[in-house]
């Protein structure tokens, strides 16, 4: 398994967590090799996710189709193995 990991800035909490859950979150577990995903709001106007696929291939045309809302900013996004869960 392989999953794209990633860290943005919130400008909008509100806003950018109506998006999350109305565009964001379906879109993601509609991808194809989509196994699960996590999205954590951080006390400081941060946010990091991790979106697992069943392959590295499925992981990186995700990341590539991942278009973020305008009110969040990307300061990271990069494909990983797993190589542990629980």
């Amino acid at each position: 398994m392989h999953a794209v990991v990633t860290r943005v800035t919130i400008q909008d909490p509100e806003k950018a967590t109506t998006t999350l859950r109305e565009e964001v979150v379906p879109g993601a577990s509609q991808a194809p090799g989509f196994v699960a995903g996590y999205w954590v709001r951080l006390p400081d106007g941060t946010g990091n996710s991790v979106i697992v696929f069943e392959s590295e291939d499925a992981a990186r045309a995700a990341k590539e189709r991942i278009q973020p809302p305008p009110d969040v900013t990307v300061d990271f996004m990069e494909v990983g193995e797993v190589v542990a869960n629980a």
